[in-house]
């Protein structure tokens, strides 16, 4: 079977009772976690390691692959060698930094010896119904981190303003677009276009001293970061196929934006400098 990234055998820490399942059920909450991990943004090393807390303190040892859609669970004790065998398919989300600390939280607390196997499901089942983050409040904070980002570029008060509502009607289109079910590439490239077009009022209207920099800061909201930033953890761990994998997300991303941004300003018949 052809692996995505080099796995890793976990050893047996300790043997906990796991009455009240079977191997199998341990095996699926296995993957089931490893796949909610993956969706919220988790490098390959942190998914793998958190397994192997888990995996660990219950006494079993684990094999996982993690593939760009999928997760591939192996477990096996010593009371079943030929174990058990359990693949889940990744959900798409957005990258969400609070469900990740509370799945990690988890494995520290199985791995602490807080958690049985029944408690450890239903708080798994509880995390993953919290309600994401408020919309209004993330929409609000991201307008004024681009406008702070304006300043920070040398951009005067106008530009600052002039960002801060690109942002938000930006944000607000591709919000409503991925409520709707529209591809989220498209729905970036549509956001790059009226956010480019909000940020142009400093041309049209001529207010402000640098519409310039308000021009090039109104999408920076969009830039996907933290893609970048786990494609290269990724690497750097010689997990390449989920490396490359997010690697060419990201950079389909930013294409979409780019071209977005490209097409906004040629419409309104902008100088590129």
């Amino acid at each position: 079977m052809f692996r995505a990234i080099p796995t890793t055998t976990l050893t047996m820490m300790t043997t906990t009772d796991r009455t009240g399942c079977t191997e199998s059920e341990f095996t699926g909450f296995l993957a089931d976690y490893a796949a909610a991990m993956l969706g919220c943004g988790a490098t390959c090393v942190r998914i793998e390691k958190n397994v192997g807390r888990i995996a660990a303190r219950f006494g079993v040892s684990a094999d996982i692959t993690v593939m760009p859609a999928h997760v591939q669970i192996s477990t096996w004790s010593r009371e079943r060698p030929c174990g058990e065998v359990a693949v889940r398919r990744i959900s798409p989300g957005a990258i969400d930094f609070d469900r990740n600390a509370r799945l990690s939280r988890l494995s520290w607390d199985v791995a602490d010896g807080k958690l049985d196997f029944d408690r450890m499901t239903a708080r798994f089942d509880a995390i993953k119904r919290v309600a994401p983050a408020c919309r209004t409040r993330v929409l609000l904070l991201s307008a004024l981190a681009n406008a702070s980002f304006c300043r920070l570029f040398g951009g005067d008060a106008a530009a600052m303003l002039t960002v801060f509502a690109a942002t938000i009607g930006g944000m607000c289109l591709k919000q409503m677009m991925t409520a709707r079910g529209s591809d989220a590439r498209v729905a970036v490239f549509c956001a790059a276009f009226f956010s480019t077009a909000l940020s142009a009022a400093g041309y049209v209207f001529g207010f402000g001293e640098t519409p310039g920099i308000a021009l090039g800061a109104g999408v920076l909201y969009l830039i996907p970061g933290v893609p970048y930033i786990n494609s290269v953890s990724d690497i750097i761990d010689r997990h390449y196929l989920c490396a490359f994998s997010r690697l060419t997300d990201a950079m389909v991303t930013t294409f979409c934006l780019s071209a977005g941004l490209c097409l906004a300003t040629l419409v309104l018949g902008l100088k590129w400098f």
